[in-house]
């Protein structure tokens, strides 16, 4: 580690106003993370760890405070601006895999590349290299329905890094995956930060998961209250 922060948010409020309720999901967090490092954000259901999430990868505005993505302060960014960022500097991993049913698994990771406006030729060339980074080369042709929960999540690990992200968020990313296969993703997704040098995110309720971070922080009530270095 060098010292450089990919990640910088200080004072990060998040309040939603329903018109008939206000709540207060994020109450004054504080987070650094320094390149290549993966943290994982552990805590009790609705204390806050997706909405921060959201809210640093710039899905989400903020209500107050600041984030840093790699040197820019991305809620000062148009929304325009923003989306351009993040197409190209991050990668998004769900628990629901979103992949498209009506194609194939190579036309799944190419198709952000396309709407970035990158040429057939040469997405279709980085998707095929993105499914052999995970273990899926000879899969491309198959439809999400002819595959196994372990890799249609490959599929959405190769179409978060196809466009070789600084940065991954991944929202309970074996959530949907049974033990073995769950171990399986954590393995791919530990192999590809050490190799890549990536910054992970992983929001997670799974101990055995966020104990294959770097560090996990812990959320509770819209706050951070503990921080540990995790046994990885």
């Amino acid at each position: 580690m060098n010292g450089y922060y990919i990640i910088d948010a200080e004072g990060i409020y998040k309040t939603y106003n329903t018109g008939k309720v206000v709540v207060d999901a994020l109450r004054g967090v504080d987070l650094r993370v320094q390149r290549g490092e993966m943290v994982a954000v552990m805590g009790p259901s609705g204390c806050g760890k997706t909405t921060l999430l959201n809210v640093l990868s710039g899905i989400d505005d903020i209500t107050g405070g600041r984030v840093i993505i790699d040197g820019a302060e991305i809620h000062t960014m148009a929304d325009k601006q923003r989306t351009r960022y993040r197409a190209r500097k991050m990668g998004f991993i769900f628990q629901s895999f979103n992949l498209l049913p009506v194609l194939n698994a190579v036309e799944n990771v190419e198709l952000p590349l396309l709407v970035a406006g990158v040429k057939p030729g040469q997405a279709r060339k980085l998707a095929q290299d993105a499914l052999a980074l995970v273990g899926l080369a000879g899969e491309e042709d198959k439809l999400p329905n002819e595959m196994s929960g372990g890799q249609q999540q490959r599929v959405t690990i190769a179409r978060a890094l196809v466009n070789d992200p600084a940065i991954v968020w991944a929202d309970e990313p074996t959530g949907n995956l049974d033990s073995e296969t769950s171990k399986e993703v954590m393995d791919l997704l530990c192999k590809l930060n050490k190799e890549k040098m990536q910054t992970f995110v992983l929001v997670t309720h799974d101990l055995a998961v966020g104990q294959r971070a770097d560090r996990i922080l812990w959320m509770a009530d819209g706050k951070t209250v503990n921080e540990a270095r995790a046994g990885r």
